[in-house]
């Protein structure tokens, strides 16, 4: 394969690589809150910048466009907090693995505002600053790819191994529900059992008490 086509092969793989990175523009209601979650996976690096959109160009930001933001962990654990800011953004490695979120939102304002957010979350690969690698190392165009490369297959490996945790504890969960599920379904059995013998007793008894059999 020639050099220009394996250049291009790289770039091809990067950039699907690095399009699965959370990048989205969404609207926020005054006095509501909107969340995002990503699924992060431990000792995985990740990092975020939000900031509003003008409504105005040219024009300082309304004081009701500011922004609350909080980043937790599945866990409930606070990794990020800010408040009534225009702009900001975040940067850790998780120390746990689950789902992260992200949450905004604005005071409540009569008559009601709308907040355009633009929200950039990249965890792994994505997440790396590959212009200071570059500079760094200085290394050519080249090497840099075939460097992101190297990290981005060391990436899907770890997930592959990640994805199959989740998968081998979701089939544990499956098991113990089930055999909950068993043991409930027995124990509904014999008390349903019992109760039916305790009426055709109460029956049996009472029919003889009054003699009619």
């Amino acid at each position: 394969m020639s050099r220009p086509n394996s250049f291009l092969l790289v770039a091809i793989t990067l950039g699907f690589l690095f399009s699965l990175s959370q990048s989205l523009r969404f609207e926020l209601q005054s006095g509501h809150v909107k969340c995002v979650t990503e699924d992060i996976k431990s000792n995985s690096m990740t990092v975020g910048n939000y900031h509003v959109v003008n409504p105005i160009e040219g024009q300082p930001l309304p004081e009701n466009h500011k922004v609350t933001v909080k980043v937790t962990s599945a866990y409930g654990n606070n990794y990020h907090y800010a408040e009534l800011v225009e702009s900001g953004q975040f940067a850790f490695t998780a120390a746990e693995a689950g789902d992260y979120m992200a949450c905004f939102w604005t005071a409540d304002h009569k008559p009601q505002e709308t907040v355009t957010i633009e929200f950039d979350w990249r965890t792994g690969v994505a997440a790396k600053d590959w212009s200071k690698v570059a500079k760094k190392g200085q290394i050519d165009v080249m090497e840099l790819e075939l460097k992101k490369l190297y990290d981005a297959v060391n990436s899907i490996h770890e997930e592959m191994f990640y994805l199959r945790e989740r998968e081998d504890e979701m089939q544990e969960l499956n098991r113990s529900t089930n055999s909950k599920m068993a043991t409930l379904s027995i124990l509904s059995l014999v008390v349903c059992l019992s109760v039916a013998g305790l009426q055709l007793w109460h029956l049996k008894t009472f029919f003889e008490k009054k003699k009619i059999i």
